[in-house]
């Protein structure tokens, strides 16, 4: 009889029933957190590429964009300093930290607010980034504290 048989014939005596895990194995909701941290780093990489875009006068943006403040010069330079912060924070959350949870939730949570200003210059890609990062908060506010605690 092996260590599994035994477990089942105590768990079966204590008229226990068996619980069957299909799921991966680890914490439950470790892969909301992993895809949540992932996300955080792509959505900077791509306010990185986009906030370079606007610094540079890119051809990508209309030249019709009326911005609640300021131009696409300064907007550009917002979205470059919110996509490094999200980097960081994507970083910060792979070692494990609980402010590095919710420093990458303030991150997403600015970067929804500057995605819903900046959707003029660029609507579609602007709405996207915005969903992406209400999928990043979800991630860690439901998920990320009992597996940062763990780790």
């Amino acid at each position: 009889m092996g260590m599994m048989d035994y477990d089942d014939a105590v768990t079966r005596a204590r008229g226990e029933t068996l619980r069957q895990d299909y799921g991966p194995p680890g914490d439950p909701g470790s892969g909301w957190v992993t895809f949540a941290s992932l996300m955080l780093g792509l959505a900077g990489i791509m306010n990185i590429i986009a906030g370079i875009a606007a610094i540079a006068d890119s051809r990508v943006y209309g030249e019709d964009a009326t911005f609640i403040f300021s131009n696409l010069n300064t907007w550009g330079w917002i979205i470059l300093i919110l996509g490094a912060a999200q980097i960081l924070a994507a970083l910060a959350i792979f070692s494990g930290s609980e402010l590095a949870r919710w420093f990458g939730v303030a991150c997403a949570g600015v970067n929804a607010i500057g995605q819903l200003l900046y959707v003029d210059a660029y609507p579609f890609w602007a709405l996207s980034l915005f969903a992406i990062d209400i999928l990043i908060i979800y991630g860690l506010v439901a998920y990320a504290g009992s597996q940062l605690r763990k780790a």
